[in-house]
């Protein structure tokens, strides 16, 4: 007969205590079932649950355990637990398990009260809370802050809508972001980001930037908003806006995607992620002429957008091929993941708009960024209050992780 033992220890963190520890339970071969450590700011935090001998218990083993912690000045104790209580805990590894990532320029006790109270509605269970941002100096307020958390719960909500509806709200009423995912071997294996272009790489519409050098401005970015918000149809958008820029000369375009404001975080996450293998595509209603630009500067692997048409130098208000809508982005999203040999689940979609959202319906990982209010509704994830960079937050990578590749 054995016994199930869970030895729990507290204190200053120091080299050596699991040493010390699994030293003594070595030297009785005792059996590990299960161990786990947490430290935050130098305080341990140490379970293992252990395999007992009957004969063993509550004799010599426990006895150098309480001089080892001693020595180490730290507390210790020790709980029994009941078979059947055992047998549940190991059967319930087969449970569903989510990755819950709180984001957000702080995250407060309101934060996670709110959130954890919606986890516990739902039934589910928290194993683990990991940071992920670095640490937060108070003496350096000027410094720009980012906090992210991630939870591990354990469990099968009763109802997945209502559980990102819930999210959702708490996300609006407190300026949070939280993004659930299922914690499965696909979100460690991403492999192909695929972006939207204007508002989402760039902080700016071409089409209005165009525009207004056209003297077009105010009307064409009120067609380009109520495309935007899924009130028009944006292949017809499209063609509207188009036309109204007809007869611009082409020099025009220059000047203009050499200012084009980059998003923040963006340089940061592409030369992130293509440190890591990825491979980055933008996939736009805009125009090739621009996001080309893009490609050379954030050295992008596969551009598709609308080739505007020119004649003797000036534009003719209309496009060459069919125009890059929603149903044709999401299209090309498929052709590029059977082009690198991966699957739907291991690709990014990022987008603001209407259009962005049947790429982002069927990527594994679809993130409405700064999104209007009907994109970020119906997406799997959104980011609102942080740069693009925070998708790295989304697939698990730590600050000082990313510090470390880029020494």
């Amino acid at each position: 007969m054995h016994e199930v033992i869970l030895i729990t220890v507290s204190g200053r963190d120091q080299p050596g205590i699991t040493a010390s520890l699994t030293e003594v339970l070595a030297h009785y071969e005792i059996n590990v079932l299960d161990i786990g450590q947490s430290v935050i700011h130098d305080t341990l935090a140490l379970g293992m649950l252990v395999e007992m001998p009957q004969e063993t218990a509550g004799c010599a083993v426990f006895r150098d355990l309480l001089f080892a912690a001693h020595r180490l000045d730290l507390t210790i104790r020790f709980s029994p637990i009941d078979a059947a209580e055992y047998e549940h805990w190991v059967a319930a590894q087969g449970q569903p398990r989510h990755i819950i990532t709180l984001l957000g320029r702080k995250i407060s006790a309101r934060h996670l009260a709110k959130v954890a109270a919606v986890v516990a509605d739902n039934r589910l269970n928290i194993d683990n809370i990991t940071r992920l941002s670095g640490r937060i100096s108070l003496q350096h307020p000027e410094q720009k802050r980012i906090a992210c958390v991630e939870l591990s719960v354990r469990g099968a909500a009763p109802d997945l809508a209502s559980l990102h509806t819930a999210f959702l709200q708490v996300s609006q009423d407190l300026e949070l972001d939280i993004a659930i995912q299922e914690d499965d071997i696909y979100r460690r294996s991403r492999r192909l980001v695929c972006f939207d272009m204007d508002s989402t790489l760039i902080q700016a519409e071409v089409i209005d930037e165009l525009a207004k050098v056209a003297g077009v401005g105010e009307q064409v970015a009120a067609i380009t908003e109520a495309a935007m918000r899924g009130e028009l149809d944006f292949a017809e958008s499209f063609r509207r806006r188009l036309a109204l820029l007809r007869g611009m000369d082409e020099s025009v375009l220059q000047g203009i995607a050499e200012q084009l404001p980059i998003t923040e975080g963006a340089e940061h996450l592409i030369s992130t992620l293509k440190r890591f293998g990825y491979k980055v595509a933008i996939l736009s209603g805009g125009f090739t002429y621009f996001a080309q630009h893009l490609q050379h500067k954030l050295d992008i692997d596969y551009v598709h957008a609308n080739q505007l048409d020119f004649r003797d130098g000036k534009l003719t208000g209309t496009v060459k091929g069919e125009i890059v809508d929603g149903q044709v982005k999401a299209r090309l999203l498929r052709e590029l993941a059977a082009k690198e040999g991966i699957s739907l689940q291991q690709v990014i979609a990022v987008g603001d708009g209407a259009n962005d959202l049947p790429m982002l319906s069927i990527a594994g990982l679809g993130i409405a960024f700064h999104a209007k209010p009907i994109v970020k509704s119906q997406a799997q994830h959104s980011i609102a209050t942080l740069g693009l960079d925070a998708i790295l937050y989304l697939l698990g990578m730590r600050d000082r992780d990313i510090a470390d590749t880029e020494r």
